[in-house]
């Protein structure tokens, strides 16, 4: 019981790093792969609407 509470310093520790973590996701983007299945998800939908 001795033992002073840190929590907030804690917290404030993970609320840094989860932005920071979320900061860097954020400015790798879309990887190559990803863009190529949207690509194709996209065409797929046009060619479906052009023959309706």
């Amino acid at each position: 019981m001795g033992q002073p509470n840190h929590k907030p310093d804690r917290e404030s520790v993970i609320d840094e790093n989860l932005k920071r973590v979320f900061n860097e996701t954020l400015e790798e983007g879309i990887p190559d792969r990803f863009k190529n299945l949207l690509d194709q998800l996209k065409q797929l939908d046009a060619e479906k609407g052009s023959s309706k």
